[in-house]
């Protein structure tokens, strides 16, 4: 599990990180199917981890299951009751979904935008063999070449009879002959192992404790590093091998078919060095959700709402390309400043709704018009909204212009707290979108927004003058300082 935040143009900070060896593939290789007592195991343990994200407000959960379940005969039951652990779907995706998550991990964590690199991941139940060229995946391969598959299958003695690793090295061979004819031999940058098994290999080769797990990310092991390591743990009985610096105790058991894997497709690709990075699939989920901005649908007014927001401000004469446009502005703006406010994704939807509802008191006077709004709004039946938060729409409207909340305003001192906190804090926002379309003319092609230090910087983008737009934002940015305590710098871009 791991939970973490995005900002734009930011690195993810991670917030939550657990792991936790289950081994669901042990039985499945053996039976067919996973056994009951792993699947309670999970659920215990998916139990746990809940409890750890549920409670920072996560916009989106993404859950998969790979090889193992892939491969249950009871991989049904498995999704129904994890699923309802933890109340989020579950995925059984395929081996080059799975394969494009790990690239995209390895991107986030090491990028190669000029480079042919490959990248070997051994998991539980399969191997992933991924070529990346600039930084994009040019070719992926999913073969059973598991770790936990190719233990259960073929090691059943301790230590292992030749034999039965003569049988094992056959097997991997003939699953990497369809790769090697696919992807060509030598000239990579970079050979790339993830997951636990080449964090091991790698960690014993530099003899780095596993305590000390991740001082081994971006280390390498040399191909003779690896051999030497697979003869030697291959003569060894269990208790021997959970003694090896770097292993540990429950990476001993399928040490060996990792380290077979790993020098295998070493050889078939003529690489004489192996780099580990810690990135994985978690890793390329969060940055896939990121970059999808899957999540965002919880800041934008949903079909009903906009409807009802949009046929209100109709009846009462509001221009609604600009009020669209100033929706936009706003809601970038929301976003951009999260980091800051803090606020949770649903109040975006109020302050676009108000971007919509702003002016509807233009229709009884053009004179202290958002007191007007405020009055119809708070006192409207428009549907899809809580009386609460049609209360804090109606606080938007009566301070989009003029004054800002204060201690002689007695509907904004009847609001709870934590509300007026909202409002104050999403006022400047409503009038610096609406300053963005100051001319109604819809000269603003689009915003960049950045957060530098403690400065947010606004970038007015645009193909013809801005100049009273920028001036009505500079004028707004009075507000946006007293209530951020932080400066607000405007410059234009010509497109």
């Amino acid at each position: 599990m791991m939970a973490a935040e995005s900002e734009r143009g930011r690195p993810l900070k991670v917030l939550a990180e657990d792991r936790q060896v289950t081994r669901l593939g042990e039985s499945v290789f053996r039976t067919g199917s996973i056994d009951p007592a792993s699947l309670e195991f999970l659920c215990g343990v998916l139990t746990r981890m809940v409890a750890a994200y549920r409670p920072l407000g996560v916009l989106a959960v993404r859950a998969v299951a790979t090889a193992a379940v892939r491969d249950a005969s009871n991989g049904d039951e498995f999704v129904q009751r994890v699923s309802a652990v933890l109340g989020q779907p579950v995925e059984v995706i395929s081996g080059q979904e799975e394969a494009r998550l790990i690239h995209l991990g390895v991107e986030t964590r090491w990028p190669h935008p000029d480079e042919r690199i490959l990248i070997v991941d051994i998991g539980g139940g399969s191997a992933e063999i991924i070529e990346a060229e600039h930084g994009l995946m040019k070719a992926a391969f999913s073969r059973p070449l598991g770790a936990v598959r190719l233990h259960s299958v073929f090691l059943q003695t301790d230590p292992p009879l030749p034999e039965d690793l003569r049988r094992m090295s056959e097997f991997i061979e003939e699953k990497l002959a369809v790769v090697s004819r696919r992807i060509d031999k030598g000239g990579f940058a970079r050979a790339i192992g993830t997951s636990a098994s080449a964090s091991a290999i790698v960690c014993a080769a530099n003899r780095i404790p596993r305590a000390r797990r991740p001082e081994a990310d971006r280390r390498r092991a040399s191909l003779a590093q690896i051999r030497r390591l697979y003869k030697g743990l291959a003569t060894m009985k269990l208790d021997e091998r959970r003694k090896v610096v770097g292993i540990g105790p429950r990476r001993a058991e399928i040490i060996l078919p990792g380290a077979a894997v790993l020098s295998a497709v070493m050889e078939h690709f003529q690489i004489s060095q192996l780099a580990y990075c810690s990135a994985g699939v978690r890793d390329g989920i969060l940055r896939d959700l990121a970059e999808r901005g899957v999540g965002r649908e919880r800041t934008r007014l949903d079909n009903e709402q906009r409807l009802q927001v949009e046929q209100f401000a109709r009846r009462f004469g509001v221009d609604l390309r600009h009020a669209r446009r100033v929706g936009i502005f706003a809601r970038e703006l929301f976003q951009a400043l999260e980091p800051w406010h803090r606020l949770s994704p649903e109040q975006c939807r109020l302050l676009e709704a108000s971007a919509y509802l702003r002016d509807v008191g233009h229709a009884i006077n053009d004179m202290s018009h958002h007191k007007h709004s405020q009055y119809i709004v708070a006192n409207s039946d428009i549907a899809g909204f809580t009386d609460l938060e049609r209360i804090e729409v109606a606080m938007l409207c009566r301070y989009h212009r003029k004054a800002m909340p204060g201690t002689r305003h007695a509907d904004f001192l009847q609001l709870p707290p934590e509300r007026q906190r909202v409002v104050m804090l999403l006022a400047p926002l409503l009038r610096i979108a609406d300053a963005l379309d100051r001319s109604r003319d819809q000269r603003v092609a689009g915003i960049q927004c950045e957060l530098r230090g403690s400065s947010f910087c606004l970038t007015i983008e645009a193909s013809e003058d801005t100049g009273l737009e920028q001036w009505a934002v500079e004028r707004a940015a009075a507000q946006f300082r007293q209530v951020y305590q932080k400066p607000l710098t405007v410059t234009s871009a010509r497109l």
